[in-house]
């Protein structure tokens, strides 16, 4: 236990973390937050491949470290390699990943089940492939999409261009889903001087957890950053499973992930919790108290 209070079990939820952590630095500290959430019984981290050959084992690599220096037990799931490809390609061996996501959503528990997308949400779709039946089992947080905006170019959209088929079978399966698009994830905005105050002090996780990001951001392949500050992208999945009404949010018909990434809406299809905004006081000042609590916990 970290700090001087407890959640209620009746509060408590079930939480798979699916991740593809090897990609870039804001990963694993929505590792760390949400394995440090007394609200939270987490299950399992699964890892999941970006746009690089064999990033799926950097992900569970990666994941493995966090969970370590944090002393938890919890299990990595090795998941998909790369995009799940289409519905009538001869399916490989499901992965662990999947399966576990299944085993899970079948289990008789109270505590509801949140699975935490924070890349592609190819282990998702293959478990749905799977066994179907379990969207009505869980909820589907998820770190992705974009919204189409007119004042704005779009980009493409990291988490949804990894595996476009995977995110539209999700969307359609009519799991109960909360998106996160990109103009709400991207507003978790820090300093790098802010991150070097208040996070790297907080012991040996979070001395690896500020050097990552500093390595990362050093780096050639962060030539897309500001340099000196940053988006820690993933944590509002964490913070929406704890508090959900902490960012507001509509319901709408689940979209459909166009070929630039980009939202199309038609109101024939399932419904869908589309978050506008997400706290980031909430999410970030969350973040940052849990991180000096286990670190004070740990002297």
């Amino acid at each position: 236990m970290i700090g001087h209070y407890t959640v209620r079990d009746d509060k408590r939820i079930r939480v798979i973390i699916d991740t593809d952590a090897g990609c870039e630095a804001d990963d694993p500290f929505a590792i760390a937050q949400a394995l440090l959430t007394p609200k939270f019984i987490v299950k399992a981290i699964c890892a999941e491949h970006f746009a690089e050959s064999g990033s799926m084992e950097r992900s569970a690599n990666v994941a493995v470290h966090v969970r370590d220096l944090i002393g938890s037990d919890v299990p990595v799931m090795r998941g998909h390699d790369g995009p799940i490809g289409s519905p009538s390609e001869m399916c490989p061996p499901l992965s662990e990943a999947a399966a576990f996501i299944i085993d899970e959503a079948l289990r008789e528990d109270d505590h509801p089940l949140f699975v935490l997308c924070l890349g592609a949400i190819t282990n998702v779709a293959e478990a749905l492939r799977v066994r179907p039946d379990i969207a009505r089992r869980m909820t589907v947080v998820w770190i992705g999409t974009q919204n189409a905006d007119p004042e704005r170019e779009a980009i493409r959209e990291f988490n949804a261009g990894n595996d476009i088929t995977a995110g539209n079978e999700v969307l359609s399966s009519g799991v109960a889903m909360w998106i996160i698009p990109l103009s709400a994830y991207s507003t978790m905005n820090v300093s790098i001087a802010e991150l070097d105050m208040r996070v790297r002090p907080c012991g040996e996780l979070g001395r690896w957890l500020f050097q990552q990001l500093v390595d990362y951001n050093n780096s050639d392949v962060a030539a897309w950053t500001c340099g000196d500050g940053w988006s820690l992208g993933d944590c509002p999945a964490v913070a929406v499973a704890i508090k959900p009404d902490c960012g507001r949010f509509r319901t709408v018909s689940a979209p459909i992930i166009g070929a630039d990434t980009v939202s199309r809406f038609d109101a024939s299809r399932p419904t869908v919790r589309l978050y506008d905004t997400v706290d980031s006081r909430f999410t970030l000042g969350d973040l940052f108290a849990k991180l000096a609590l286990f670190a004070q916990a740990q002297q």
